[in-house]
């Protein structure tokens, strides 16, 4: 749960925010698929909540105003948390602008700069060197990106804002409504369906497994969708796979979700391997923004959601 040369920055993205610190690569390993039960929540009478976060519990504000998001911005957003402070990435991202006029850009880093938002909450990645120093300037409360799976990510939160009702709310219905629409693809395409995410800046090339954002989530979890066996051997595991624009039949679905920057120029639309391959023959090509599909946070999925309904459906 952004942007991201692209591809370095966008893992760069995931590495420090998210949606976004486990590495990988094609030789690293991957998130772990069984996701850990989210961290739960005790209540007390002095306005605040004991949180049993990864690090031990952490004593925090019942109702936070004042939150600094060096990770998990977009799933703070979701829930309408009060920020002050979020990362670069997260401010880059076309689909946060709005929400966040006003909200300072900070790092870990920038320890002063953090402590002139006044915080009385601090969310971090357990990969930052400076939690304890920040600690110190409001409750501070780390995740390892990809520990969580991105719906349990949400539910944890929901726990740390005091508003888990809200963030399973949400849940219940999003798998409810990205399932029904998996069942009304395999209807309209075909139950075995295969569907590939790739991923350009033009320069390389990658495919991506089921858990590495770009709506990879959504379409072969939520909806249930399949990926070709190349894809399923290479990239699953580590999250996602290098590839040379050469190869790029091998891994071609029925489908493909392209994500790609799409202010950036396109030539390799027209050379003769992307030509050949079947799904961009049939018009099954589905493009997306690399800059808005970066995390796996509510607000991207349901703009995603929108995009695979429109694309497999022709929904509007």
């Amino acid at each position: 749960m952004k942007n991201k040369l692209l591809i370095p920055m966008i893992l760069l993205l995931l590495v420090i925010s998210s949606a976004c610190g486990s590495q990988a690569s094609n030789n690293e390993s991957a998130p772990s698929e069984n996701a850990a039960p989210a961290p739960a929540a005790d209540s007390n009478e002095s306005g605040k909540i004991t949180y049993q976060s990864e690090r031990g519990p952490v004593e925090v504000p019942a109702e936070p105003k004042r939150i600094v998001a060096l990770t998990n911005a977009p799933n703070v957003l979701a829930l309408s948390g009060a920020l002050v402070g979020v990362d670069q990435w997260t401010n880059a991202n076309p689909l946060f602008t709005e929400k966040l006029e006003g909200v300072e850009v900070v790092s870990e880093a920038d320890l002063e700069k953090i402590a002139a938002q006044d915080p009385d909450l601090i969310i971090v990645g357990t990969e930052m060197k400076n939690i304890d120093e920040l600690s110190k300037i409001a409750p501070t409360v780390a995740y390892t990106w990809g520990k969580l799976d991105y719906l349990a990510q949400q539910l944890a939160i929901g726990k740390l804002l005091n508003k888990e009702k809200e963030a399973q709310a949400w849940v219940d219905d999003f798998k409810q409504r990205a399932e029904a629409a998996g069942k009304e693809i395999k209807a309209k395409v075909g139950e075995n369906v295969t569907v590939s995410v790739f991923e350009t800046d033009t320069k390389n090339f990658y495919v991506f497994g089921d858990k590495w954002a770009r709506g990879t989530e959504i379409l072969y979890q939520a909806m249930g969708l399949h990926m070709p066996d190349s894809v399923k051997k290479d990239a699953l595991g580590p999250g996602y796979y290098t590839l040379s624009q050469e190869v790029l039949p091998k891994y071609a679905g029925d489908y493909i979700v392209l994500s790609r920057d799409l202010d950036s120029e396109k030539s390799f639309m027209d050379s003769e391997v992307w030509k050949s391959i079947p799904a961009v023959k049939n018009n099954h090509v589905i493009e997306i923004d690399t800059k808005a599909s970066s995390y796996s946070d509510p607000i991207t999925l349901e703009y995603l959601l929108g995009i695979f309904k429109k694309g497999f459906l022709g929904e509007e």
